[in-house]
């Protein structure tokens, strides 16, 4: 390994030209310090841009390009840039994201002197500066049930720690969780920052997720040989969020990555389980977001009760 690269960045794009272009030259304009290579995937776009890309290769020697045949999802997409990666740290950042400070060598400084943290994140930030959710804790069966049915009620988070800490239906948001560091047992794959020592005990993302919990999977295995995961607010980049899909595809894919992570971690049971509170919850929610967010939002939970 050539350890004379610090950071290794790498970007999976997906019909995102615009914003990935943005996304790297805003890094391009805020990272100093430091020895980077940027390492960015084409997962088989049909706007134009692999265009885009070459051009961003030509006029810098620290990018590189991977061009996929066909859109061979996020964690797959990602570990074949972790494969080409030479830095002693690997970022996975999505092409929709926008740095707007010089956050990088500050927080590889950090990871530097916390060598026990594997994973860590910053906050993720609207367009508008409000905050996002970034991160959780592991989708046990309490979580599930508070996650589907009763998680925006005041205060249940003190009693069940939550899968998702922000609520956007609650009268209280969560954003309070977002303002401290903190230990989580996951952070969301928008800013994913890894230690390289990490790859030896979990060499890459689980391939079969396609997208959506393929983080908690591998947080999931980093955290069972030791590693710690941790979000720091300290730090802030803007994520757009949503660039690649919508928001029936966010739901479904969610769903079939809680589903498939609890077949490759749990019980016969557990998933039994599972699959009776996903289908509880996705009828309440089709009858209460029939009423407060109209028929589309309330025909994404109806098609997910009938594939779970």
């Amino acid at each position: 390994m050539n350890t004379k690269v610090d950071l290794s960045i790498v970007v999976v794009s997906y019909n995102t030209k615009k914003l990935t272009r943005q996304c790297i030259e805003t890094v391009l304009n805020t990272i100093s310090g430091i020895k980077y290579e940027i390492i960015i995937i084409d997962n088989a776009s049909s706007d134009g841009s692999t265009s885009v890309l070459l051009d961003l290769s030509k006029n810098t020697k620290k990018v590189g390009i991977i061009l996929n045949k066909n859109n061979v999802g996020f964690g797959a997409a990602n570990n074949q840039g972790i494969m080409e990666s030479k830095g002693r740290y690997v970022l996975l950042l999505n092409s929709d994201t926008i740095m707007s400070s010089e956050i990088l060598p500050q927080m590889i400084e950090w990871m530097d002197m916390n060598p026990e943290i594997g994973i860590s994140t910053c906050s993720l930030l609207n367009e508008d500066g409000s905050l996002q959710g970034t991160g959780g804790y592991f989708p046990t069966l309490p979580r599930v049930f508070s996650w589907m049915i009763v998680q925006d009620l005041p205060f249940v988070d003190r009693f069940i720690k939550p899968f998702h800490p922000m609520k956007e239906k609650s009268i209280i948001k969560g954003k309070q969780f977002y303002r401290s560091q903190k230990e989580l047992d996951w952070v969301t794959g928008a800013f994913f920052l890894i230690n390289r020592n990490v790859f030896t005990d979990v060499p890459g993302f689980d391939e079969d997720y396609f997208m959506y919990t393929e983080e908690v999977d591998f947080c999931y295995r980093a955290k069972q040989c030791g590693w710690k995961v941790v979000y720091h607010p300290r730090w802030s980049i803007i994520h757009l969020g949503g660039a690649s899909g919508t928001k029936e595809s966010a739901v479904l894919r969610e769903f079939d990555g809680v589903k498939l992570f609890y077949k490759k971690h749990y019980s016969r049971l557990h998933m039994i389980l599972l699959r009776l509170l996903l289908k509880i919850g996705s009828l309440i929610r089709m009858i209460v977001f029939r009423i407060t967010d109209g028929k589309d939002v309330a025909r994404i939970y109806s098609k997910a009760l009938k594939e779970i």
